[in-house]
């Protein structure tokens, strides 16, 4: 039996070939051995469960008179429908999808498609603000069990998230897949780029100058998470703070590692040009 739960609320040592865009590096496609961190205990809980944003407003894809985004279809299947099918596929039957512009139309859509995931929904009031905030939103629902955390216009084969449940979690920390294959990205100037050494995160941002990885926008995480986005919402006036102000919070105690994707594909549909490319890619 397909059970939909609907509940709104307001509430390794490897080798790669390293990149890096703007480093002053005479051999930008030396491969470089880099030796997994080890030093942390590490926590031995992996993720049953998977948190997805689809809150935003979606402005530069969707008008009020087309499809909500997490809606909107590649090559015949809604964004956010992809994301809880590879969650399915991967074993992750629980998912929390964290809504706010044009909440109910989005509930619909998936409650109509009868998913197989088990699927509660939050509402984040403050959808117009940061996505950190959605983040927080979810916080209630997830208690003190680590979690997946995914964006409803993220699509990605399920090869990443199994990469990402053979990763051990840093106590208190998030492991974030990232893609090294710099010259595949599409529109990279819009992507959130990170900065990486010995497997950990050091700078994220999408303005950075000097980086070697980009944000997939899937990350396995530890509740630690929701405590380094409520402590970096509380030094701004207006309580904002994004989801990368968050992980960049977890990145000083060193606890913020990645994962890289290797020939893994994902897209980011933000645009009608990402559309397009996504079709070619699934």
């Amino acid at each position: 039996m397909r059970a939909v739960q609907h509940i709104i609320t307001n509430v390794r040592s490897g080798y790669f070939a390293k990149k890096c865009r703007g480093a002053q590096n005479p051999h930008p496609m030396l491969t470089v051995k880099m030796d997994w961190p080890t030093k942390w205990a590490m926590n031995a809980e992996q993720p049953t469960i998977v948190v997805i944003i689809a809150a935003g407003m979606g402005s530069r894809l969707t008008t009020e008179d087309t499809l909500p985004k997490p809606l909107m279809q590649v090559n015949g299947r809604a964004l956010i429908l992809r994301v809880l099918d590879r969650f399915y596929e991967a074993g992750i039957t629980e998912a929390v999808v964290v809504t706010g512009h044009r909440a109910e139309e989005i509930q619909q859509g998936i409650l109509l498609d009868n998913p197989k995931n088990r699927v509660q929904f939050v509402f984040n009031p403050n959808y117009r603000m940061s996505n950190g905030l959605s983040v927080l939103a979810a916080r209630e629902v997830v208690g003190n069990r680590s979690f997946f955390l995914s964006m409803a216009d993220h699509i990605f084969e399920s090869s990443l998230i199994a990469g990402l449940k053979n990763i051990p979690i840093p106590a208190d920390g998030l492991v974030l897949a990232v893609d090294r294959k710099l010259d595949a990205i599409y529109d990279e100037d819009d992507a959130t780029k990170v900065k990486t050494e010995n497997g950990k995160i050091v700078e994220i941002h999408k303005e950075l100058k000097e980086f070697d990885a980009v944000d997939t926008g899937l990350f396995s995480c530890t509740p630690a998470l929701f405590d380094r986005i409520e402590a970096a919402a509380r030094t701004r006036a207006d309580g904002d703070c994004s989801l990368s102000d968050g992980v960049k919070a977890m990145s000083v105690s060193g606890t913020a590692l990645v994962h890289d994707i290797q020939y893994g594909k994902w897209q980011d549909v933000d645009t009608p040009g990402a559309v397009v490319h996504a079709a070619k890619l699934f």
